[in-house]
């Protein structure tokens, strides 16, 4: 429990952070999920219409520090090398 009024401050701050992040990783993951349900059931078209906003999540998340920016690039990077196979196949 906090005692100070700036530790207090800092409580109300980091509950209202915490929030935000769950909620925004919380789209984020169900955006990656709509691209990966795509690719699976052979839609490709859908699936990159889903992954251009999956990626704008994905960089500001990486921006935010929600995640590490490396991974956002290494999801961006596997998602696309996943819709170019789908394309040729």
């Amino acid at each position: 429990m906090p005692n100070t009024l700036g530790a207090k401050k800092r409580l109300r701050q980091n509950v209202a952070r915490r929030d935000r992040n769950r909620a925004l990783k919380s789209a984020l993951r169900g955006q990656l999920r709509k691209v990966r349900e795509a690719l699976q059931a052979g839609n490709v078209e859908t699936a990159e219409a889903e992954y251009t906003d999956a990626a704008k999540r994905l960089d500001r998340a990486g921006h935010r520090n929600m995640i590490h920016p490396n991974k956002a690039a290494r999801t961006k990077s596997r998602l696309q090398k996943a819709i170019k196979a789908a394309k040729s196949s």
